[in-house]
């Protein structure tokens, strides 16, 4: 039985055969339309390509893991030394649903479901990492968001990879499920 990596990428071979265009190109595509929304994304690669929506989707998803992806420079200010915690943190969201809209913007990346539930920003020796749980009481390392941003309850200060632990995944897990 095929791994869903598997089936991703056998599918993404399919979109090019079928829409005579590579994955890399079509990236490009949506990089240049200045969408950010993934709908938005979706209903353009349909009406300009004919695309069929599941098709339309993992362009956009494709499109959207590059953008916040880093790049060897760092992406959105994340310096080279942080690049493995933002990667995992990356990785870490996810791994809680195909339905997240990771949406870069100058100096961080939002994480939104519906609603945004989270958000990273780089720093020079951490990433924050913003979420938005209200029902939760601020201790140790989830500490309140305070004056840092008002659109987060919380912040938790990311300086390596190790820090991306179980408890971290739980608060950003239940940001993500408030989230729905």
């Amino acid at each position: 039985m095929p791994t869903v990596e598997e089936g991703i990428q056998s599918q993404l071979r399919n979109i090019e055969k079928t829409y005579g265009r590579t994955i890399d190109e079509l990236v490009t595509v949506v990089v240049e339309s200045g969408l950010v929304k993934h709908t938005d994304v979706v209903a353009m690669l349909k009406e300009r390509y004919g695309m069929a929506h599941g098709a339309a989707h993992r362009v956009s998803l494709v499109a959207r893991t590059r953008a916040a992806q880093p790049s060897p420079e760092g992406v959105n200010g994340v310096a080279p030394a942080l690049n493995d915690v933002y990667t995992r943190l990356l990785e870490t969201v996810s791994a809680l649903g195909n339905d997240i809209e990771p949406a870069p913007k100058k100096g961080y990346v939002s994480l939104r479901r519906r609603k945004q539930f989270a958000m990273l920003q780089p720093g020079a020796k951490w990433i924050n990492v913003g979420l938005v749980l209200p029902r939760h009481p601020a201790a140790g390392r989830l500490e309140p968001a305070g004056t840092w941003n008002a659109l987060f309850t919380h912040r938790v200060r990311v300086a390596t990879a190790a820090e991306v632990d179980g408890e971290l995944e739980s608060w950003l897990r239940a940001a993500y499920a408030a989230s729905a």
